[in-house]
């Protein structure tokens, strides 16, 4: 079975492929020449996720996936949420972050993301926090009768995993917030943890998981 991501980042695209195994190729936009940056304007993770796969679906009509991340850290009301991957360059004040600033360009800096986060934090002792991932999948079934349209299935699935932010950075694999997220029931960042172990737990592996089962059936 062949069946599209839609993102180019390779980090996404070898836990993908790590975790739903040979039985199924998973093609990226690049393998599709899509190298349009599609939009994610949604203000959610379920709207975003959607909107990715839409719009491969549209352009290409072919079964596609896509993915959005957040971490939601509990003193934050849930910030940077779905908003992780520009927190840096957002307002300062989430809450009061005009439509002008939330569609302005992402900066997708890992190090600065991380460092406005610690200092957001500060020295509140409530460190916890969760990864969630939503998983949209878009599957092409059939064509009307009239030849007018597809008719596709639309599906999502959601993986959670709980932990807290620690106060410096370690370990040195995986990317995003990984350094600073440590996971409950570990003594080690995901940064440390390495991508064997972190592919097993992730709350991207526990989407994928449920996303793989439901494609296997």
């Amino acid at each position: 079975m062949k069946i599209v991501f839609a993102t180019n980042n390779q980090h996404k695209l070898s836990e993908i492929r790590s975790i739903l195994g040979e039985s199924i190729e998973v093609l990226s936009l690049k393998d599709i020449n899509c190298d349009v940056d599609i939009p994610e304007t949604g203000t959610t993770l379920e709207e975003n996720a959607l909107q990715k796969a839409q719009y491969v679906y549209d352009h290409y009509h072919i079964s596609c996936f896509a993915d959005d991340t957040g971490l939601e850290v509990d003193a934050l009301d849930g910030a940077p949420g779905v908003y992780s991957a520009r927190y840096a360059s957002m307002a300062s004040n989430s809450s009061q972050t005009s439509s002008t600033s939330i569609s302005s360009p992402a900066s997708h800096d890992s190090e600065a993301n991380m460092t406005r986060l610690l200092k957001e934090l500060g020295n509140n002792n409530n460190r916890k926090a969760r990864f969630r991932t939503v998983i949209a999948l878009i599957l092409k079934k059939d064509v009307c009768p009239c030849g007018c349209t597809s008719i596709k299935e639309v599906h999502q699935f959601e993986g959670i995993v709980n932990g807290e932010i620690i106060r410096e950075r370690r370990g040195g694999e995986g990317f995003g917030y990984d350094p600073i997220f440590q996971p409950d029931g570990y003594d080690q960042t995901f940064a440390e943890l390495g991508m064997e172990i972190k592919n097993q737990i992730s709350h991207r592996a526990r989407a994928t998981q449920k996303l793989a089962e439901f494609l296997k059936k």
